[in-house]
């Protein structure tokens, strides 16, 4: 089937495109559009198609040359034989458009499409065999003059309505191309000849001057029957992009319902990312090219990106700097012009302002949240891909703009940065775009010493002169700007130098406005009537069209390369990795991450194996050490100082109310999350054998801090629990003998802790007993020997009055005083005090300590009541409802620990680790060493080498 196309196909693209056209004098100037090159390929459908060599020198692109025209040699058709017909609607739909695919590419392609060979235009063409609903009507034109024969015969014919030889083709759209082709080449060849005629130099001057009229005329003419040709070229050419545009469309829904593969230039573009982030200094492991678009500030170099890419998509700014950060821009071919990020799914449409705004605002708000403080411009890049039809496959690198000076407002290393990025993206391999504003003077330029000294040669540079309207507007010598272009002018080199116009200067234009702008330009330019520019020089559109080509001829010849030496990468570390860790998995940090996650995630659960009995014991102790301080000191040392046992029992009362409401929930829930944290963390970090690893110590560590910082006990626990709390302490009565025994001996262990830290006090306070002294040779320090005898003084005071207060009567401080001055001691009175609250707090605990041993025997007294006793025993009753109302607390708190906060510690704990998934710096900082980084580099290595061969295997595919 191919074949029989390929045979009708030659013909056609013979007619159109293999032929020579315009006076090569001075032609004039037609509205823009690509030129056709030639396109070889033999006539047989037996031969085989073969892919031109690659070339390193960059190609000519013109848009302003037109198919070169001369008479097309029809075949003779038989008339008595018509090849059948009636063949079935989707095998037409499938031929004719597959044929006009090889007329329209012939006829408006332009120095680009023209160049591939059939083979490229085979694999280009999608399958049309179900498109049978998009033949446009003037397909059907098409078979008056177009036979689907066999091979030999195919040709293009007259109908038999009465065409002569003279007025063929007069029929349908492609047979006005035809006819105006002859009429072209007839006015050229009349054109040639006045023009040889006048050059004969003839003697008669009048003759001459009727010459010369005539040569006017019949450019005039030419001129005309050219633009009317151009416009039908136009159409062509507009049909066949919105042709293929439904065809993208088509396949796009999945109505083959086949798996699409990606696009050539996206499997790069993912290459290019991982290599970025595997190599993220730019440095030696990197050397698969992009194109860097590389200029002075303002210079135009985001206007010439937008015009190739065909979307105003960049912030835009009045001479302030923009561009803040190095951009990637993935240009690919598909059915919607639409642009997205690399990190996000959201598609912006190109085709609508709103969308082209949100775009602009995403990416300037992304380029000021990559400066770090104290910067003006970043490291950091922004990948962005668009896709829309047409667009020529590459990958171009956005940098800021060259400065020569460092204004207010901007960091004083700004022009250094910049320079430093700008070197690092010009590294060999990548291919560069000078961009330089031809409206200003060349010496200012700082570019291109730039460009120079990273590519002295000009292997990789394509040299482009911006605003060339202002240029040929106010330069005073045009020749100046021929000497740019000629690279005559700048010490610098390239392989190709390009001049174009990006608009008139005003960020509202549409790319529709300025390629007709450019296009009109360059129509009426001076610069290109007089040759001081060639055609193939001008047009954002030429220049897209030589970068692509220069990038993909780049790639090519190093992509294999660059696959062999992560082969050889790849190779070295997997060896070190068998000979440092022979017994472990290759795990990288995220599938480490993985595994500590689990582990976590098991050690939370395992809080909900915790015992009740343990957790009531915790609660208890802990709750006491942390209240005890304030049930001795402020409501058992002052109600023990009253005269009965009713002024005990008010006093009690009222601090015990006084305490519930205002500090006990609160220190209660306090020790409860205090509690829950360290057995939190006693799982967490106790190790677990020969299989702890420590690899996820700080993770670990991180985690736990991080969760105790969001988790928050339930607000409303403090008041269930202080109502359970104030009834537990308004309950009097011991039930039994064993509750009694046992609010004894807690009283008991609580005054003998207290005795002993007071003990422990006044030791330190006097310093150490005549014992110490002898055996550790230890003495007193003068404070201490103050201290002793103010206390054998205060001591005697509390022989005399067994009975005394808490406090010293100011006459009895007098009284002690002097007594120590009498034999030579000058003590201060608050130290006289201060001696005294632990002398007295002494006596005391020893007193209560006694009067517990009284009480053993007291449950009798108090069933009774302690009528017709002087047994009073009501500190033991105080002990037994502290020591209730803590076993109370603990069992609710327990329950509240079991049944809602661990669970919500949990759900904290999973937060904790989704956030620090999503968070790969984090990741970084907490799972760190030789291991974790090796197994990341084996990991990233052999990721680019599997997609550097999925790249190589479809490059193949793709010639």
């Amino acid at each position: 089937m191919w074949r029989t196309r390929a045979a009708a196909a030659c013909v056609i693209c013979r007619s159109l495109a293999n032929s020579s056209y315009g006076i090569k004098r001075k032609s004039p100037l037609q509205n823009l559009h690509l030129a056709s090159r030639s396109i070889r390929h033999p006539y047989y459908p037996s031969s085989k198609f073969q892919r031109p060599p690659l070339r390193i020198s960059i190609q000519l692109f013109s848009s302003l040359n037109r198919l070169s025209l001369r008479k097309t040699k029809l075949l003779n058709v038989k008339h008595g034989y018509q090849f059948h017909r009636n063949f079935w609607l989707a095998r037409l739909a499938s031929r004719l458009l597959k044929v006009r695919y090889l007329i329209l590419g012939s006829a408006v392609g332009g120095g680009y499409t023209a160049k591939k060979t059939y083979d490229q235009w085979k694999d280009m063409m999608p399958d049309l065999d179900e498109y049978k609903w998009i033949v446009p009507d003037f397909i059907w034109e098409l078979d008056e003059h177009i036979d689907f024969g066999s091979p030999g015969e195919t040709a293009f014919r007259a109908t038999d309505q009465g065409y002569d030889n003279d007025k063929q083709f007069k029929k349908g759209l492609l047979g006005e191309l035809i006819l105006l082709q002859q009429q072209i080449q007839q006015h050229e060849e009349e054109a040639r000849r006045a023009a040889g005629q006048y050059n004969m130099g003839s003697s008669q001057q009048k003759r001459k001057v009727s010459d010369k009229e005539k040569i006017d005329q019949l450019q005039e003419e030419l001129l005309r029957t050219q633009l009317k040709y151009q416009r039908m070229l136009e159409r062509l050419e507009k049909e066949n992009k919105e042709l293929r545009k439904l065809v993208l469309q088509r396949d796009d829904k999945g109505i083959h319902q086949r798996k699409l593969k990606k696009s050539l230039i996206d499997m790069y573009s993912e290459v290019l990312d991982i290599l970025s982030d595997y190599d993220a200094s730019y440095n030696t492991q990197d050397h698969l090219p992009r194109v860097v678009v590389v200029g002075d500030q303002s210079a135009g170099k985001t206007s010439v990106l937008e015009m190739i890419a065909q979307a105003r998509i960049f912030p835009r700014g009045s001479g302030e700097m923009m561009t803040r950060s190095p951009v990637k821009v993935t240009l690919s071919e598909g059915p919607h012009h639409v642009a997205l990020f690399k990190d996000s799914s959201r598609e912006f449409d190109l085709t609508k302002e709103e969308d082209l705004a949100a775009l602009r605002n995403e990416i300037e708000i992304r380029m000021r949240n990559s400066v770090k403080e104290g910067c003006t411009v970043s490291t950091e890049t922004i990948s962005l891909s668009v896709k829309g039809p047409g667009l020529q496959r590459m990958v171009l690198v956005d940098l800021p703009g060259v400065i020569s000076t460092v204004t207010s407002g901007m960091a004083p290393d700004t022009k250094e940065t910049i320079f430093s990025i700008s070197k690092a993206y010009m590294q060999n391999p990548n291919a560069i775009i000078c961009i330089q504003d031809g409206s200003v003077d060349a010496e200012r330029s700082i570019v291109t010493d730039l460009v120079s000294q990273m590519d002295p040669q000009g292997k990789r540079t394509i040299f482009v002169l911006t605003k060339v309207d202002l240029a040929e507007k106010n330069v005073a010598s045009p020749s100046r700007i021929q000497q740019i272009i000629e690279g005559k002018l700048f010490p610098m080199k390239a392989l190709g130098y390009f001049a174009v116009v990006t608009g008139k200067g005003n960020s509202s234009e549409s790319i529709e406005s300025i390629k007709e702008y450019e296009e009109e330009f360059f129509q009426n330019s001076k610069l290109l009537k007089t040759c001081m520019l060639k055609a193939h020089q001008v047009t954002t559109k030429n220049l897209s069209l030589a970068v692509s080509d220069c990038f993909w001829k780049m790639v090519r010849e190093s992509v294999e390369q660059q696959a062999d030496a992560f082969k050889a990468t790849r190779f070295n570390l997997e060896t070190e990795w068998k000979n440092n860790y022979p017994r472990l998995r290759e795990l990288d940090r995220n599938e480490l991450f993985e595994k500590a996650k689990n582990e976590i995630l098991d050690e939370v659960i395992s809080l909900t194996q915790v015992t009740p009995k343990h957790w009531e014991e915790i609660l208890q102790k802990t709750l006491w050490e942390r209240v005890s301080t304030h049930v001795i000191e402020n409501i058992y040392l002052p109600a023990a100082q009253t005269m009965n046992s009713g002024t005990f029992n008010t006093t009690v009362d009222i601090k015990l109310k006084q305490w519930t409401d205002k500090q006990l929930p609160n220190k209660a829930v306090e020790v409860a999350w205090e509690t829950l944290q360290e057995e939190f963390s006693r799982f967490m970090t106790e190790p677990k054998g020969k299989e702890h690893d420590d690899i996820f110590d700080k993770l670990k560590q991180a985690v736990k801090e991080e969760t105790i910082k969001r988790h928050k006990w339930n607000e409303r626990a403090e008041d269930s629990l202080r109502v359970i709390q104030h009834n537990a302490l308004e309950d009097r009565s011991i039930s039994d003998k064993q509750q009694w025994d046992a609010a004894i001996h807690f009283m008991e262990e609580t005054l003998q802790s207290r005795l002993k830290d007071t003990e422990s006090v006044i030791e330190d306070m006097v310093g150490p007993d005549w014992k110490k002294r002898w055996l550790y040779w230890i003495g007193r320090t003068k404070e201490q020997n103050i201290r002793n005898e103010t206390k054998n003084e205060l001591e005697k005071l509390i022989k005399c009055s067994e009975e005394h207060a808490a406090y010293l009567a100011n006459d009895e401080v007098t009284t002690v005083r002097k007594n120590l001055e009498a034999r030579g001691v000058t003590v201060d009175p608050c130290l006289i005090k201060d001696t005294w609250h632990q002398i007295y707090r002494r006596y005391f605990l020893k007193t209560a300590l006694n009067h517990c041993n009284l009480c053993r025997r007291g449950f009798y007294y108090y069933q009774r009541h302690f009528v017709d006793s002087e047994l009073e025993c009501n500190d033991i009753v105080l002990f037994w409802r502290i020591q209730r109302m803590l076993a109370i607390t603990a069992n609710t708190l327990r329950q509240q620990l079991t049944n809602t906060e661990v669970r919500r510690l949990e759900k904290n704990v999973k937060e904790v680790l989704e956030d620090f998934a999503e968070d790969n710096e984090k990741k970084v900082k907490l799972l760190t060493g030789k291991r974790v980084q090796l197994a990341e580099d084996l990991k990233k290595v052999r990721e680019i080498q599997e997609k550097l061969e999925a790249f190589i295997e479809a490059l193949h595919q793709e010639k």
